[in-house]
């Protein structure tokens, strides 16, 4: 049984299609983590919502929670909005050990391979 759960935390849009890139993620983390229980939550206009998947990571027995900030940078819904969602939810779970990496398109791996592409693009047109 699965007792650690990484957690891609994404905004959210009104259209379904915006999901697909961070579904094909979810899908390559849980490759590359057979572990560990991979999950995609939303913070608004998408389902499912951050506070409803914990407690259904809860429910099948998850006991280590990590949710990874699928943003390019740090603006107000991660430097308000989450840590407020994350108070509350150690606080809805206490038994949970939760803790926060940093955004994505902070980390200079993640930046590195965007400015690759953007690079390889030159070549082609």
């Amino acid at each position: 049984m699965k007792t650690r759960a990484l957690v891609l935390f994404a905004h959210g849009a009104r259209d379904a299609r915006w999901a697909v890139p961070f579904e094909r993620l979810q899908a390559l983390v849980q490759q590359q983590s057979p572990d560990a229980e991979v999950a995609l939550a939303f913070l608004e206009l998408m389902t499912p919502r951050l506070p409803e998947l914990v407690q259904g990571l809860e429910d099948k027995g998850i006991t280590e929670v990590t949710i990874v900030p699928v943003f390019f940078g740090r603006g107000g819904h991660l430097l308000r909005d989450l840590p407020e969602m994350v108070a509350q939810l150690k606080h809805d779970h206490p038994e949970l050990t939760m803790k926060v990496a940093g955004a994505v398109g902070e980390d200079d791996g993640v930046l590195n391979a965007i400015a690759k592409y953007c690079v390889d693009s030159l070549g082609s047109q």
